[in-house]
């Protein structure tokens, strides 16, 4: 089987997450609340939780190329429905608690990649 051209190009998207993450993000985010006065047990629990979604960010684009290599319909799924919650809870967040979703933009990236994931099913779908 050839290499998916979309599930590549998502995987390369979901990277460029993982950099903005890590060096957009930590700065903006992170950083602020570890120096920030609220609990130890906040801030701890806190950076755990960063972290943790740095490493889901990072095993679904490592999962991304591997579905532009091979098959895994069950992969392809959890993966979508990873972005998809993402996007929903920028959204939803960003609408309740923020009243615009411009402040997380973050659900736009998450909202892009299940399209070109969609996109490489279908091509694999059509040149079955």
């Amino acid at each position: 089987m050839q290499i998916n051209r979309s599930y590549a190009a998502a995987a390369v998207l979901m990277g460029l997450t993982v950099g903005l993450h890590i060096f957009g993000g930590g700065p903006e985010i992170h950083d602020p609340i570890r120096a920030s006065a609220l609990p130890d047990v906040v801030r701890a629990i806190g950076s755990v939780l960063w972290h943790a979604v740095t490493w889901m960010l990072i095993l679904m684009a490592v999962a991304l190329g591997w579905l532009s290599l091979r098959r895994d319909p069950a992969l392809f799924v959890i993966v979508a429905a990873m972005q998809v919650g993402f996007a929903a809870l920028f959204v939803f967040y960003g609408w309740t608690l923020l009243g615009t979703l411009w402040e997380t933009p973050q659900w736009v990236i998450f909202s892009v990649i299940p399209v070109v994931m969609f996109f490489g099913l279908w091509q694999d779908k059509r040149s079955a």
